[in-house]
């Protein structure tokens, strides 16, 4: 048995041993301390900015997946002929398809009229095969009943766009084939009738009247989009051809995940923009040729006290890869919700009015933030290569100026401008922050710059005429 002396002895020598080596025992319990309550920051990765985050938006941006399950619009009646009306066998098959869980409708080549609107529905796959042809009437009646759409930044009821999704889920447009608008024989003409109900509309919108009391359709003349996905998710438009627009050409509202790619649009009639994505995010257009007779792409969210009432701004978005033969790339003027993490790149420019086109006005508000472009070329610019303009076509004299701000481009080179290289104006109460220039060539230009209002403005390597220029002139 041990004797209590002995216990008593072990404990001294214990004692006096932490005693002797106290210092090294507290700073190894402060060691183990530390250890112990590491945070596992000590691997987090730094907020990603600039170009890094493509890869993560890239991520949010998927093909929707259909069944495998196809829906010939021949076995509902369709017909290759333009005197007979395919619409109703297109009706029924895309209503098959989606009762049935989703799939393709197959249209075949050949040429079919489509006297009125196409609604396409959750888990529909529009396929058109190479040589096939939708030609829309041209009678405006035919796109009544009306439906919700927004016109310009406005929501209101109106003519049904020739291609029309409303609040969907995995719906698509693809193929070799082509679609027709024959927007030139009647719609074309209403430009010139439209001001009465534009300005009705617009006030609408900034006295916030009710959307159901918007009333527009017979007798308006607003003229109705040729492709709009309204508030969809997971939307494709890939490989066809499309012509002679009445209005905007595709546009997607109110929209999350979407992809526009290998298409090829021509449509030379008032206001036909090429691709508008409005209030929508996590959008990827790319290897699109634009030949139009508007904007190639304008990125939208919204007009005015309508753009704040909805709320929702355009982010996400990646261009690359694409061609515009006449207009180019604009974000704006209908941006009151907002454009953030815009990126655009490789992309390529024949002619145009301006090649990269910001423009607001006192009346929206909003902001443009975060906007990354590189690498593009273009041939003739008319107005400018880049352009940051606060004051376009502003009708209410408002006193909402536009944040600008965070925005970078760098690695373009244009041969010639016609007007002013570079514009950046912003005015005392909607300055320009952080506008970095960078790697910027425009070979022949009467003007070098003319900008004022812009803070922390950043000219790297730009040059006009031959000339590196250090400072901007006003």
């Amino acid at each position: 048995m041990v004797s209590i002396q002995k216990i008593v002895s072990v404990y001294i020598l214990i004692f006096n041993t932490i005693m002797k080596n106290k210092h090294l025992i507290i700073s190894s319990i402060f060691l183990l301390g530390l250890l112990g309550c590491s945070h596992p920051a000590d691997t987090r990765k730094e907020p990603l900015t600039g170009w890094n985050q493509v890869p993560e938006i890239l991520k949010n941006i998927q093909e929707p997946v259909f069944p495998d399950s196809s829906f010939n619009i021949f076995d509902y009646g369709a017909k290759a002929d333009v005197t007979y009306d395919s619409r109703p066998a297109l009706l029924k098959a895309i209503n098959e398809c989606n009762l049935a869980g989703g799939g393709k409708v197959i249209v075949p080549a050949g040429q079919y009229l489509v006297k009125g609107p196409l609604i396409l529905k959750s888990h529909v796959n529009l396929h058109l095969e190479k040589g096939a042809r939708l030609e829309f009437s041209a009678e405006p009646t035919d796109y009544l009943p009306m439906v919700l759409t927004e016109w310009e930044g406005t929501e209101c009821y109106n003519y049904s766009p020739f291609i029309y999704s409303y609040q969907c889920v995995n719906v698509a447009i693809t193929g070799e084939g082509e679609i027709d608008g024959n927007g030139a024989v009647v719609f074309n003409t209403w430009k010139k009738l439209e001001k009465p109900a534009m300005d009705r509309l617009r006030q609408m919108g900034n006295d916030s009247v009710p959307v159901y009391e918007r009333v527009f359709g017979e007798g308006y003349y607003l003229r109705p989009c040729m492709v709009q996905f309204f508030g969809c998710k997971n939307v494709l438009v890939d490989g066809v051809k499309i012509y002679d627009s009445p209005f905007w050409i595709i546009h997607p509202v109110y929209c999350d995940n979407v992809i526009v790619r290998n298409v090829y649009i021509d449509g030379q009639n008032y206001n036909n923009d090429g691709c508008d994505p409005e209030s929508s995010t996590n959008v990827l257009i790319e290897n699109v040729h634009f030949n139009v007779g508007d904007d190639g792409i304008a990125i939208k969210s919204g007009r005015d006290q309508d753009g704040w009432r909805v709320g929702q701004a355009t982010e996400n978005v990646i261009i690359r890869n694409c061609h515009f033969s006449q207009w180019a790339i604009t974000i704006g003027s209908e941006m009151s919700g907002g454009v953030r993490n815009i990126f655009i790149e490789d992309c390529k420019i024949d002619s145009c009015r301006n090649g990269i086109y910001f423009k607001s006005n006192m009346d929206r508000g909003g902001f443009f933030e975060n906007l990354y472009m590189r690498r593009i070329t273009a041939d003739i610019c008319l107005w400018g290569m880049i352009n940051f303009r606060t004051d376009y076509h502003g009708y209410r004299g408002g006193n909402y100026p536009t944040k600008f701000r965070n925005i970078t481009i760098e690695d373009v080179v244009c041969n010639r401008v016609d007007s002013v290289a570079l514009m950046a104006n912003g005015i005392p109460e909607a300055k320009l922050y952080n506008i970095t220039l960078r790697n910027i060539e425009v070979k022949k230009a009467p003007k070098a710059t003319q900008m004022k209002n812009v803070e922390n403005l950043v000219l790297e390597n730009v040059k006009v005429n031959g000339k590196l220029i250090t400072e901007a002139e006003e």
